[in-house]
């Protein structure tokens, strides 16, 4: 058997035993209470929600169609700059135009999160490339 070093990340640390739980023959662990605090949402919050939702999507496809589009006509194939350069322009292009335009339509940006932003800007480069493509071929 091997000895347990102290500075192991593995160590169990000892459970507190209440009062009457050491007194009585079959000793009881107190574990602490994990207390929830989900958010229970009105039918209004998640119709707004899921309105929000189609909406930012459909703003994000047309901003991915009109940029295809008008890569296309400014770049062509594509072939004398770098694909990642295109694509960095499409990005931080479309970004503070949806920036722009949520607030116009009742959308609040300061909430949006990191997992909101990388949602609307996948489907701007999703919907980018397939129009780019389509128009090369």
């Amino acid at each position: 058997m091997s000895k347990r070093n102290p500075k192991s990340k593995f160590r169990k640390e000892p459970a507190e035993l209440t009062q009457s739980a050491a007194e009585s023959p079959v000793a009881k662990i107190e574990t602490p209470e994990k207390k929830s605090q989900i958010k229970e949402r009105t039918p209004e919050e998640k119709q707004k929600e899921y309105r929000d939702g189609i909406i930012k999507t459909i703003v994000a496809s047309i901003l991915g169609i009109i940029s295809g589009v008008i890569m296309f006509s400014k770049y062509g194939a594509g072939e004398d700059r770098p694909w990642y350069a295109i694509l960095m322009i499409v990005i931080g292009i479309t970004y503070f135009v949806q920036k722009l335009i949520y607030p116009q339509l009742k959308i609040d940006v300061k909430e949006f999160k990191f997992k909101d932003w990388f949602y609307v800007e996948f489907i701007v480069i999703d919907f980018f490339l397939v129009v780019w493509t389509l128009l090369l071929n």
